[in-house]
């Protein structure tokens, strides 16, 4: 049942920053711990953002934006309904950050109870 949830999870995440940044991660790690939901992906970066990284500005803006950006998503009440209705739960809060250098994002879900 977990790694249903865990695999499910991955999906949906995948699809959302598909939808809404244009390019989905290429490979999703989704772990359940407790209240937490962790998922690490790897190549998220876009072909673009790619480019902007040669300079340091390019750097600090594409942080800036990823970090912000994802957090916003999840103000969207639709994307969070999906993502409670696959856990079970309620979500609480967001906490994310991309390492720009290794195109390593982690993002973590926190719920108002444990999961499965």
């Amino acid at each position: 049942m977990k790694k249903k949830v865990e695999h499910e999870v991955s999906m949906l995440i995948r699809e959302i920053r598909k939808e809404n940044i244009g390019n989905g991660p290429r490979e999703i790690t989704t772990r359940i711990t407790g209240p937490w939901v962790i998922c690490e992906m790897k190549g998220n970066l876009t072909n673009v953002e790619k480019f902007m990284l040669e300079t340091k500005e390019g750097h600090e803006t594409i942080h800036k934006a990823r970090t912000a950006l994802i957090k916003k998503l999840y103000e969207n009440k639709d994307k969070v309904a999906k993502l409670e209705e696959i856990v079970q739960a309620k979500l609480v809060n967001v906490f994310t950050d991309i390492d720009i250098e290794k195109d390593i994002a982690m993002t973590v879900y926190v719920f108002d109870r444990a999961i499965v």
